[in-house]
């Protein structure tokens, strides 16, 4: 199962997105493509998109599997750096610019941020570049400075908005792993510790065992409380991490959100639906891909701390990213999400999901071999 998926990303999903999905005339990653395969080079490029294809083939390089990788994240961070970053002359990089590398919407998004950072680290991991690592350093700088909030955490960006979303700092928690990782700079373990103190503080509800998403300016929760199954289990995995770089015990946390999100489940399929509330009820029977990759990820974390059965879990919840997702007519895309009588609602192949794709599947060959 696990050498299959990974055949599929070097044959298919890597070679594709590097050359229909590489804008050769203007530079940059496409954005999506029609569901023929061709690229939609009229589509806005949104930055976090360009940040995480740098990170796949970034990553896919570091594994071995795609070595040309270093050299297409390599060209993607020199576009992202010299189009995306303060090109209106203010700290920060920009949210999203036209096909040309203009700037079509100029705020600083947090989101975003995050996965810059997470893509600079995954850079930094193939060759650790000093010029990569004053990038790691100047975005830090950013942070601190114009985006921390005095109630903790980050502000959703600038200009400052409301509601607060706990997906931000979800995803600079998984940067700053990374970035140690990428690093051993023990300053990105204190880094780590602050988001994982914001979650058990704010982002977590410990008596129902839920993860709430969105927050009035000083965490109180908003109500009625949104649960989105996928990003309990993408804490799983998380969580997983930050007990590989710190030694500190995560494994009830790990645990209670695992069983949490088994209550939002597609009867027909076994996949996780996109919303829920705190009771357990289902509010949103869509399925989207990502919250898949997600699940299969929580298991392959508890897999990895030798949790009974969980290993078999994992793979069964590959067999189901496979089977509904993957099975696309054009190879090494995907169908982004089904309403719940399994008909395909996006006609587009996003390449926001090969992220969560690529970082399943290297996962679970690390640890699932």
């Amino acid at each position: 199962m696990v050498a299959r998926l990974k055949r599929r990303m070097i044959d298919e999903a890597l070679p594709l997105w590097s050359t229909v999905g590489w804008d050769l005339a203007k530079g940059g990653f496409i954005d999506r493509l029609h569901r023929d395969g061709t690229a939609d080079a009229a589509a806005p490029r949104r930055v976090f998109v360009q940040a995480r294809q740098i990170w796949c083939y970034a990553k896919a390089a570091q594994m071995g599997w795609y070595p040309e990788g270093r050299a297409l994240a390599l060209k993607g961070l020199e576009h992202l750096l010299a189009k995306a970053k303060a090109p209106d002359g203010r700290p920060g990089y920009v949210h999203r610019l036209t096909p040309d590398g203009s700037v079509l919407d100029g705020r600083r998004d947090a989101y975003d941020h995050a996965f810059i950072l997470f893509a600079l680290a995954g850079v930094y991991a193939l060759d650790r570049d000093a010029q990569v690592r004053a990038e790691i350093d100047a975005l830090l700088a950013f942070l601190d400075s114009h985006l921390r909030s005095p109630h903790g955490g980050v502000h959703e960006g600038l200009p400052v908005s409301l509601p607060r979303r706990q997906n931000p700092h979800m995803h600079l928690f998984e940067a700053m792993i990374a970035c140690f990782e990428a690093t051993h700079d023990l300053s990105f373990q204190n880094r780590a510790g602050e988001f994982f103190a914001l979650f058990l503080a704010n982002l977590y509800d410990k008596q129902k065992h839920v993860l709430s998403e969105y927050f009035e300016e000083d965490w109180s929760r908003i109500e009625p409380v949104s649960v989105e199954p996928g990003h309990q289990a993408e804490w799983v995995w998380l969580l997983k991490g930050f007990e590989r770089i710190t030694g500190c015990p995560t494994g009830q946390r790990r645990a209670e959100l695992l069983e949490t999100s088994l209550r939002y489940r597609d009867e027909a399929t076994g996949c996780l639906v996109d919303e829920g509330d705190a009771s357990g009820n289902i509010r949103r029977s869509t399925r989207r891909l990502w919250p898949q990759t997600e699940f299969a990820k929580a298991w392959i974390a508890q897999a990895e701390s030798g949790e009974a059965g969980a290993a078999d879990e994992a793979r069964a919840a590959l067999v189901r990213l496979e089977r509904h997702y993957l099975s696309h007519p054009v190879k090494g895309g995907w169908y982004d999400q089904f309403d719940r009588d399994g008909k395909s609602l996006i006609d587009t192949i996003p390449a926001s999901s090969f992220y969560h794709v690529l970082c399943a599947v290297t996962e679970a060959e690390q640890v699932l071999g």
